[in-house]
């Protein structure tokens, strides 16, 4: 049995994900603490298969460690080439919401569809070079769009930024769709990107080494906040 998702339906408000790919495994709980003190709103967990990108990071075992010990819902983002071998483990371990790659080699409705069956939100993302209108059939089946702001499989890259232009289409096509679907953007999201993003349409920001990395976590995720007004 999976528990009730605490991810929140989209509303209009801007969300800040740490990414723990980029905390320090070692202070893992303290890491978390920390972030969820300093008022992050999810905490955005990385899955890497070593095939749909070229590394490895965490399993089941990770999520349900979490689970339960953070009031923050586990935003699981599957970079994995069949998801469909990752969906249940992940939904019984804790995740709240469960986001497959577009790109992956399994029949996506039938990844989204399992992922709503079991009682877990459900997101579709993209790479950077994907067209965003690949995604327009799917949106009936979404609670969330990822768009990678780079390449996915590393942490600490840079905002391509080419992906102002594909937020501002996945934007208009979560507009066209009448519904209320978040837009996360993940990849490079800083202080100073954060407001690029958010101008282009984005609703939820991922970051990890901006936050985890810094000197300060505290105030690096705060300064993420007041970089964009509507925050």
């Amino acid at each position: 049995m999976t528990t009730p998702s605490k991810m929140p339906a989209a509303n209009g408000k801007i969300c800040v994900a740490p990414s723990i790919l980029s905390a320090d495994l070692w202070r893992l709980g303290e890491e978390v603490k920390t972030v969820e003190q300093a008022g992050a709103d999810w905490l955005h967990v990385d899955v890497m298969d070593g095939h749909f990108v070229p590394n490895l990071s965490f399993g089941p075992a990770v999520v349900s460690s979490l689970n339960g010990k953070t009031i923050l819902p586990l935003d699981v983002h599957l970079m994995v080439e069949e998801p469909l071998l990752f969906i249940e483990p992940f939904a019984k371990a804790g995740a709240d919401l469960l986001t497959v790659h577009i790109e992956a080699k399994d029949e996506i409705v039938t990844a989204l569809e399992q992922i709503r069956r079991l009682g877990v939100k459900s997101g579709i993302s993209i790479k950077p070079d994907t067209v965003p209108e690949r995604i327009e059939p799917l949106l009936d089946l979404v609670d969330l769009v990822l768009v990678m702001s780079v390449y996915p499989g590393f942490g600490g890259q840079a905002f391509l930024p080419e992906s102002e232009e594909q937020i501002k289409r996945v934007r208009g096509l979560i507009a066209r769709s009448g519904r209320q679907i978040w837009l996360e953007v993940d990849g490079g999201i800083n202080a100073q990107t954060a407001p690029l993003a958010i101008a282009a349409g984005a609703d939820a920001l991922v970051a990890g080494s901006a936050i985890f990395k810094a000197a300060d976590p505290v105030l690096a995720l705060k300064q993420i906040r007041q970089a964009a007004p509507d925050i």
